[in-house]
């Protein structure tokens, strides 16, 4: 089987055949962008020998044993044992969601609302590092902090941070009942918390039910802004006079979201679309 496999062009034949009756042809397609950066690290335009980028037997079998986890529903993320995102190679296990192109869209809209930003940020809920790292790469000035429950997860963003070579610190504490002084203050509060409801199981992929961290996706119906009110509330001890918030959101949550946020006196809140055209992102100014 991996004698089919000699050049880069083989990568997608042979996952359209293996995978046809299991995905959709655009995520096969994507399968083999993404095995294309892994296996040459360069982006599938830019090889310098285009498609007939030559295979060596080992990568050949990496392939098919790739291919052979797909079968099994595992995500690729997961397989591979990472991901790029915004730039930044980051790792991920089954200790980390993995990160959205979503997120990638927060993580843009900070960076350019703050360039040359030099204060003070809180990762909340940090998981991979993904949002910390990528900020601390584009904000060379700030200090940042990720907090996040899970042991693992902590761990996967330490290696994340040193991969990357940029400064972010960690803790390992609980974000609904996190001491302030393990923080510290800060001048920008961004989050992309668990906010996906029980009820909303139902609508999702068999890939993520079943591999990806449940504690890192899903709240209760009863209670589904959980963690944006233990932000906020932490936020109003730590989030300094005219510092920012931002959220990403569950599309449905957008309006109970703003009501909640405008509680807690804030001004210029505002639900962003995704570029889907899904309410994605909220973003508030704490009043002075």
């Amino acid at each position: 089987m991996c004698v089919k496999l000699q050049t880069l062009k083989d990568i997608s034949n042979y996952l359209a055949k293996e995978l046809k009756e299991v995905y959709h042809d655009q995520e096969i397609s994507a399968f083999a962008d993404i095995l294309t950066y892994t296996i040459t690290g360069f982006e599938k335009l830019h090889i310098p020998e285009g498609n007939n980028f030559p295979l060596s037997v080992e990568n050949a079998r990496k392939i098919v044993s790739v291919c052979n986890e797909l079968k099994k529903g595992k995500p690729i993320q997961y397989i591979i044992g990472e991901i790029l995102f915004y730039n930044c190679k980051i790792k991920v296990n089954n200790d980390t969601f993995i990160p959205r192109p979503e997120t990638e869209e927060l993580v843009d809209l900070i960076i350019k609302e703050n360039s040359g930003f030099k204060g003070k940020i809180i990762d909340a809920g940090t998981g991979s590092g993904c949002i910390s790292i990528a900020l601390a790469k584009h904000l060379p000035d700030a200090l940042i902090t990720g907090i996040d429950i899970s042991e693992g997860a902590i761990i996967i963003a330490k290696e994340n941070a040193k991969l990357n070579n940029v400064k972010v610190r960690f803790v390992n504490t609980d974000l609904l009942n996190c001491n302030a002084e393990k923080t510290g203050k800060a001048d920008i509060i961004v989050s992309n918390p668990p906010y996906v409801r029980e009820s909303e199981k139902q609508f999702m992929n068999k890939n993520v039910l079943d591999f990806e961290p449940h504690s890192a996706l899903f709240v209760s119906d009863d209670n589904p802004l959980v963690f944006y009110h233990a932000i906020l509330e932490l936020a109003d001890k730590l989030l300094s006079p005219g510092g920012r918030i931002y959220f990403e959101i569950n599309e449905a949550m957008g309006i109970p979201l703003l009501r909640m946020i405008e509680s807690y006196r804030y001004s210029g809140v505002m639900i962003i679309k995704d570029i889907n055209g899904k309410d994605r992102i909220v973003k508030a100014t704490k009043d002075v």
